[in-house]
């Protein structure tokens, strides 16, 4: 078997140095996720007071949570190219630092226009963080151990979506401290942290493997070994049209459509029952902002388990499209489940809804890092990124025009249904997700990629940057 698709057949430093990743990398991310996620959905928590304070119906709540993703989605591929340019160090940073400061400036919304035009500079600020982490991972890591890695950075949203509800909720209890609102202090602190955070990570994020003091010589040559190695597949699975990538040619491509309408699908459930979930629980009745955090928290706290599990089983199996078929159809399960039992048996079901939706995307995000060439990766993961977010407008604009037409959210929850079973169907269509599908032959005259050497300079130093066309 292939060096690009075992680990166990990885030479010891290449094990070595996944292994140091793995302990200062990965975590790190995992951090900035939290906080990333945390910024972007704390509106929920914030949705009672926020509205009365400044006078928002459902609907303008609906479409100033979901604006967040109009920008994201039209900021998304200039901000990849800006990162290609910089660097993932600077532009992480960036990232991170900007986004805080606005999720802060939240604090101070007093009116409809202001809280739009905030939303929209959030998503304007966020823009490239998921795939210049998806990226980065496609350089540091090998094929088999980046669906574990995803998911351990993807557990920073469930892990927020657990902390959140706490935090959010011990925060909104501060009303009336030093005369502001708790709504104005859950944004301030809560941004001040990303800010913080970002100082952070410019101290310990590197760009490249080369720049990696804490790893060997050796280590950093055996990696850049297996990862040339796994490109020299993909070369070989693709023949010389590799060479010529367009980001605009992506959208000629069958399967980059199916990426693009499996993912969007995964984040109109994910997001409407983020955003919504508070409201939900709060039909329980008689509880306070606390307890309505505390319990908001349960179904992110088992979408934790999930997405671990599946990120283990996925790689372990090495066949990534049952495991996300499987996950899609509990997700849509749990909704269906949710709109026809009592307020407290509907936080069970979405429970279960959070344990598909939830470990569908780093499971998804397998496939197209396989499928797609490394000079097409960092602007194929932008456009599914920014197209597939776009789901999280259409989600809580869309519940908040049903709750305001029909004062439920019932038929959101339906609809949640029916996009999970059709995303379900069409990973059927997909091809790749396995290992078994890696194309084993090589062109002609071209040698076959060696293991490394344990000697620095070995193996190739430079990669195939991705098109900036």
């Amino acid at each position: 078997m292939s060096a690009a698709v075992s680990p166990e057949v990885h030479p010891p430093a290449v094990q070595s140095a996944v292994r140091k990743i793995f302990r200062r990398v990965v975590p790190l991310f995992f951090v900035m996720f939290v906080a990333n996620y945390m910024d972007r959905v704390n509106l929920g928590f914030a949705q009672d007071e926020l509205r009365a304070d400044v006078g928002l119906s459902a609907a303008a709540f609906g479409l100033g949570a979901g604006i967040f993703f109009i920008a994201y989605a039209l900021f998304e591929v200039p901000s990849n190219i800006l990162m290609e340019r910089f660097g993932p160090k600077v532009w992480l940073t960036r990232i991170m630092i900007s986004w805080g400061v606005v999720a802060t400036a939240m604090a101070f919304v007093d009116s409809v226009e202001m809280f739009y035009a905030l939303r929209f500079l959030l998503g304007v600020a966020e823009a490239g963080f998921f795939p210049a982490v998806i990226y980065y991972f496609s350089r540091w890591l090998p094929d088999s151990h980046r669906g574990r890695a995803t998911s351990v950075f993807l557990m920073g949203s469930g892990t927020a979506t657990v902390i959140v509800g706490p935090v959010s909720g011990a925060l909104l209890e501060m009303h009336g401290v030093w005369g502001h609102s708790g709504w104005q202090w859950m944004f301030f602190v809560e941004g001040v942290f990303s800010v913080v955070l970002g100082f952070v990570v410019y101290r310990f994020l590197d760009s490249g493997v080369e720049q990696a003091t804490w790893l060997t010589d050796e280590e950093k040559t055996g990696l850049i070994a297996v990862i040339d190695a796994e490109q020299d597949e993909r070369d070989a699975r693709r023949g010389e049209k590799a060479a010529q990538v367009s980001r605009w040619k992506l959208l000629a491509d069958p399967q980059m459509l199916l990426f693009l309408w499996i993912y969007f699908a995964i984040n109109v459930a994910l997001y409407a029952v983020t955003f919504w979930l508070p409201s939900i629980v709060d039909d329980i009745g008689g509880l306070s902002d606390f307890q309505v955090g505390l319990l908001t928290s349960v179904p992110w706290l088992c979408a934790i388990g999930a997405l671990y599990v599946s990120g283990r089983i996925s790689d372990r199996i090495g066949k990534r499209r049952p495991v996300l078929i499987t996950l899609l159809v509990l997700g849509g399960c749990g909704t269906l489940l949710a709109v026809f039992v009592s307020p407290w048996a509907g936080l069970g079901a979405l429970c279960v809804a959070a344990m598909g939706f939830k470990p569908a995307s780093p499971v998804f995000w397998t496939i197209p890092q396989s499928y797609l060439d490394a000079r097409a990766a960092a602007p194929g993961i932008a456009l599914i990124n920014s197209i597939g977010n776009l789901g999280g407008f259409v989600a809580p604009t869309a519940f908040g025009i049903i709750e305001d037409t029909t004062g439920s959210t019932k038929g959101g929850l339906v609809g949640l249904t029916v996009v999970g079973f059709l995303a379900a169907l069409s990973v059927l269509l997909v091809r790749g997700g396995g290992r078994n599908d890696r194309v084993r032959t090589r062109p002609a005259g071209k040698p076959a990629a060696t293991a490394p050497e344990t000697t620095p300079g070995a193996a190739r130093t430079t990669h195939p940057g991705p098109a900036t066309a």
